[in-house]
């Protein structure tokens, strides 16, 4: 008969307290922010346009594919800033700017 375990009363659970690594480098602040927006806003990223880091965290401006059109150089693109935290959190973010994929800056 298998025994039954239970956490010990008077210690939490190190994986409950335990926080993420600090994120170390733009790298890391890009992928971040890629998967938080994607998970709220539920739209591909298409790259990322500008990492900074500032106080609090990382500023991240993030490329998305809003919707999809054919030709593909019709599609709408948008990109976010992201505002994350040393750990990665998403602290923030708005859209920016919402274009066509064929079109450039002026």
């Amino acid at each position: 008969m298998a025994e039954e375990r239970r956490p010990r009363a008077g210690k939490a659970s190190t994986a409950a307290t335990r926080r993420p690594p600090p994120i170390r480098g733009a790298g890391q602040a890009a992928r971040a922010a890629c998967q938080s927006l994607e998970g709220l806003i539920g739209h591909p990223t298409e790259g990322v346009s500008a990492v900074k880091r500032v106080e609090e965290g990382w500023c991240v401006v993030v490329d998305v594919l809003e919707l999809p059109r054919i030709p593909d150089t019709t599609s709408l693109l948008a990109s976010y800033e992201v505002q994350i935290d040393q750990d990665g959190e998403l602290m923030e973010y708005s859209r920016i700017r919402r274009y066509r994929r064929g079109s450039a800056d002026e």
